[in-house]
């Protein structure tokens, strides 16, 4: 009887594996209809084959495509798994983005990210809405750590994902790569401009001189900051490690909590007080500008492909997005509370600019803030970087590869050099940066990949489609009202300028 009991439970234990194994083999055929690219003649070949293995027995094939396969450019031959060898495709997508970070180091990377400018804004913010905005930096920071995580989950459908745009493109095809690569460039370029805005506001309101003629040309000393500025970051930006990253990261979170830390003494030890406690409940005409901060002070979607791609174990994201989460909505609510206490509805849109100028706290804290970019500045021009190198035709080992680089990577701060130079609206940028491109970037299409790609397959509960239609419909209101404010109040700076 013992016998026989045992032989039934192998038996049953047999026909169990049999029918999770035939389960897996369908869930996996499904993605495989789903999951596949149409040929895009304007972008070339990229990701122009399934993205799924055609094969019946996926195991197989994982074993036998152990790395990611970087997809073909146009006007480069494919290669397929047995012949990359050393200098093929394979090895070259390998080495634009090294697989080293540890845990740690990704947490860095990913705080310092997402602990931006909105350092500096989230007082600005709470002045305009009123003490019941600090609701929308919480909505915003936990719908942005949850469409971080899907965007891993769509990551993870299979290997040759590795970037924003290839989840854009395994979900809609050419026309889902090419609005993503837009929107998401678009925002991390920007964002690049406005720290270079930042770094020659400070730098000129700290060491001010008077203008002076080149080439006939009249020169600022808020230009010449930002040039200056421009030249000091150009060696970070040329890292392609973002392990090496990692340690300028350390400085800039350190960096943040600094700011946070000397805004605090101004107001408890040199005088300023915190007066303004009482506040504004809620001000609706203020909300939109108060939306869009809150939007954009979470939005690092654009590097977090690029910060998974470099750990060492990517099972770690989730963990390494709630922890970073966590800190950067502490570090905004604090530094949103300071400042409104300490100057009310008389905030500026840098909470610096309100400081005493003659307090030496007050000239640490504008040193902080010069520091802060360093840090920050080239982790968001690496997605980018990394997007034009791959039109590169050299193996990213030779001194040609590395001298394109460093000219492709010069050329982007150059030009980003050239806008910040034409852009006089601080604030109002910022506030439609967060209305329309954070919140395309880092709401709204989040959701409808990770919806075209699990959907059909069934891998999506009733559950969880109640929540991704609550978020999208969150990101499409939100996101209309403050582009329409945003847009409506540049406008009108510029007519009262002109």
């Amino acid at each position: 009887m013992e016998n026989n009991g045992c032989s039934t439970s192998r038996r049953m234990q047999g026909e169990m594996f049999e029918a999770d194994s035939h389960d897996t083999e369908t869930r996996n055929s499904d993605l495989e209809d789903i999951v596949h690219v149409p040929h895009d003649p304007l972008l070339g070949d990229s990701l122009n084959e399934p993205l799924l293995s055609s094969s019946s027995n996926p195991r197989v094939d994982s074993v036998k495509d152990r790395r990611p396969q970087r997809p073909t450019l146009r006007g480069q031959d494919k290669v397929s798994v047995g012949e990359a060898g050393p200098t093929g495709e394979d090895d070259k997508f390998d080495n634009l983005v090294a697989e080293r970070s540890s845990f740690l180091q990704a947490c860095l990377n990913g705080t310092n990210v997402l602990a931006g400018v909105g350092i500096l804004l989230t007082p600005y913010a709470l002045a305009q809405g009123g003490w019941l905005s600090l609701s929308f930096l919480v909505l915003f920071a936990l719908i942005c750590l949850y469409t971080g995580i899907l965007l891993r989950k769509c990551m993870d459908t299979h290997p040759s994902i590795v970037t924003y745009p290839d989840i854009g493109q395994a979900a809609f095809g050419r026309t889902g790569r090419f609005l993503v690569s837009v929107m998401l460039y678009s925002e991390l370029y920007c964002l690049t401009v406005e720290y270079l805005i930042m770094e020659g506001d400070n730098l000129a309101n700290l060491f001010p001189f008077s203008d002076f003629e080149v080439a006939g040309s009249i020169v600022t000393d808020r230009q010449f900051y930002v040039a200056f500025s421009a030249l000091c970051f150009m060696p970070t930006v040329w890292l392609r490690d973002l392990s090496l990253l990692s340690y300028i990261s350390a400085g800039g979170v350190i960096a943040s909590w600094a700011i946070v830390s000397v805004v605090g003494y101004v107001g408890a030890f040199e005088g300023v007080g915190f007066s303004h406690s009482s506040g504004t409940l809620i001000n609706f005409s203020g909300l939109p500008v108060a939306v869009g901060i809150s939007a954009f002070c979470f939005c690092g979607h654009g590097v977090f492909p690029s910060i998974y791609r470099s750990m060492k174990h990517k099972n770690q994201f989730t963990k390494v997005l709630i922890v970073c989460f966590t800190l950067v909505t502490i570090l905004y609510g604090v530094i949103a509370v300071l400042g409104y206490t300490m100057f009310g509805d008389d905030l500026e849109s840098q909470v610096t600019l309100n400081l005493p100028r003659s307090l030496v706290s007050s000239r640490v804290a504008i040193w902080i803030i010069l520091v802060n970019p360093f840090a920050k500045f080239a982790l968001s021009m690496a997605p980018l970087s990394i997007a034009l190198e791959e039109f590169l035709p050299w193996n990213p080992k030779s001194k040609e590869f590395l001298l394109g680089s460093i000219c492709i990577r010069s050329l982007l701060v150059f030009s980003s050099v050239v806008v910040a130079l034409a852009i006089p609206f601080f604030a109002l940028l910022m506030v439609f940066i967060g209305s329309f491109l954070s919140i395309m970037v880092a709401v709204i299409l989040p959701c409808l990949c990770y919806f075209k790609l699990y959907g059909r397959a069934g891998g999506i509960s009733s559950a969880e489609v109640s929540v991704l239609v609550t978020v999208l419909l969150i990101g499409f209101v939100t996101g209309i009202v403050g582009t329409y404010s945003s847009i409506s109040g540049i406008m009108g700076n510029i007519t009262d300028q002109s």
